[in-house]
């Protein structure tokens, strides 16, 4: 429902927060597995509306290809390496993303240079996420930084969620780490995180959506910082 809200006033967020908190008190596996459902239906209205699904195909499906293949190659990393390390990772990655919202880095990569980067800014995002399930370090900064306009970009990084949403259930279940219990589980927060999204529309009119992106960023450099030394408390 936290996660919802967030989402709600400035329009992303709900993989991230939720992963953040519930990392927090499971492990990374099963913290994974349970955001997937209320990620999926968060992310398919975004990635459908605004009428520029093609366009955002046409120019960036090498882009969304490798950030789904991908996913599977860090699923079998996480079946294989140390999960205080692996959460120690995404603690960094949530860090990372703060700091550069919070700083106002901006990358900027000119047209010529799509060809390469973003085959590559998917492969490293498609891994990362199998690692982590985090989607947001380095693909939204790759689509932040290729020029598009607002509203192409909020539908692109919409399809990114969503595929990569798609590609880390199979992939989990392939890996036997998604069960029934888990499925059914993340099944029933889809309605809290509806619940968030509506309270977090109607507080966006009454708040200063910047202050609150601010805050939110703010909390969750925190978040990932104690994510990190908590995974450092507990690597054996």
């Amino acid at each position: 429902m936290l996660a919802g809200v967030v989402k709600g006033v400035i329009g992303l967020g709900l993989p991230t927060v939720s992963l953040a908190l519930l990392s927090v008190a499971l492990n990374l596996p099963t913290a994974m597995a349970l955001l997937l459902v209320p990620s999926f239906f968060a992310n398919l209205w975004q990635s459908a509306v605004g009428g520029n699904a093609k366009v955002i195909l046409a120019r960036l499906w090498p882009f969304l290809l490798m950030a789904t293949a991908t996913v599977w190659v860090g699923v079998m990393a996480l079946t294989r390496l140390n999960p205080s390390l692996l959460t120690a990772l995404l603690g960094m990655l949530l860090v990372t993303y703060s700091v550069v919202n919070l700083g106002g880095i901006r990358l900027a990569i000119p047209a010529r240079h799509e060809v390469w980067a973003g085959p590559l800014t998917g492969l490293v995002n498609g891994v990362l996420t199998g690692m982590t399930g985090s989607f947001v370090v380095p693909g939204v900064m790759f689509l932040q930084a290729i020029g598009l306009s607002r509203d192409v970009l909020i539908q692109a990084m919409g399809m990114l969620f969503m595929a990569s949403t798609v590609a880390l259930g199979l992939a989990l279940q392939q890996s036997k780490i998604l069960n029934a219990e888990q499925a059914i589980l993340s099944i029933g927060a889809v309605l809290p995180a509806i619940v968030g999204m509506v309270a977090g529309q109607a507080l966006r009119r009454r708040l200063s959506e910047q202050r609150f992106r601010t805050m939110f960023f703010v909390a969750l450099l925190l978040l990932g910082a104690y994510i990190i030394a908590n995974a450092v408390r507990t690597f054996k």
